[in-house]
């Protein structure tokens, strides 16, 4: 075979590569947005008025919108930290309405490693648990001193005895819940190190749940708090 057969054989067969990465591209492309449409409708059979906010960082979507009169923010959030043994896909759900707490609460579920979608780690006062807390359970805040009803909260949090439920946030601004969606598919990324998740798609049921719960615990302690006043 001359040598300028074999280049032209080598051109043909990095061209042929080009185009195939290209389709396969097109197609996974194709493929994101397909899902992303889904995920949309999903949110939107609950948030109706929801609009995709999210600001391009890889990984995270985010919506925003109203819930009963309430605003509120859903946020999917996959999580590829490397101190985790897999990857992970969070459903952050908010109630983005006043509470009436004097400071950050925050409760993180078996905290073992630093995670990507809460700021628990760097919170430098532990608090200690009033009865009715799950054992795995840590609580934070970020002021010394601070008081808060935790019989009330420990009353409002039935849905974290279900394995799923990693986190309650409470602050002034609002109420939020993260929920463990999936973990990657271990055989996928022990070989290929990609972080696939077996199709987990949201399911509003959980997203009104998730809700229903934060709503019921906001009204409480403010009712609380105005009843104390």
């Amino acid at each position: 075979m001359s040598e300028v057969t074999s280049a032209l054989l080598a051109g043909v067969i990095v061209l042929a590569l080009v185009l195939h990465l290209a389709w396969l591209a097109r197609r996974s492309r194709k493929r994101d947005l397909a899902a992303l449409a889904g995920e949309e409708a999903r949110v939107r059979a609950v948030i109706a008025d929801a609009a995709n906010v999210s600001d391009g960082t890889i990984g995270v979507i985010t919506w925003e919108g109203s819930w009963n009169g309430q605003r509120v923010q859903l946020r999917t959030i996959v999580d590829t930290l490397a101190t985790r043994k897999l990857p992970a896909r969070w459903l952050s759900v908010s109630l983005t309405e006043k509470v009436t707490v004097p400071a950050i609460f925050d409760m993180m579920m078996r905290p073992g490693s630093p995670t990507t979608f809460s700021n628990f780690d760097h919170l430098e006062h532990t608090l200690p648990k009033a009865p009715g807390f799950p054992a795995e359970a840590i609580l934070r805040t970020d002021k010394r001193g601070a008081r808060f009803p935790q019989s009330l909260i420990a009353s409002h949090i039935e849905i974290f005895t279900e394995g799923r439920a990693k986190e309650l946030l409470i602050t002034p601004n609002g109420v939020r819940i993260v929920w463990l969606l999936a973990e990657a598919e271990r055989a996928r990324y022990g070989v290929f190190r990609q972080a696939e998740f077996g199709g987990t798609a949201l399911d509003p049921a959980l997203i009104e749940r998730l809700l229903v719960s934060m709503s019921a615990l906001r009204d409480a302690i403010n009712r609380h708090e105005r009843q104390a006043a």
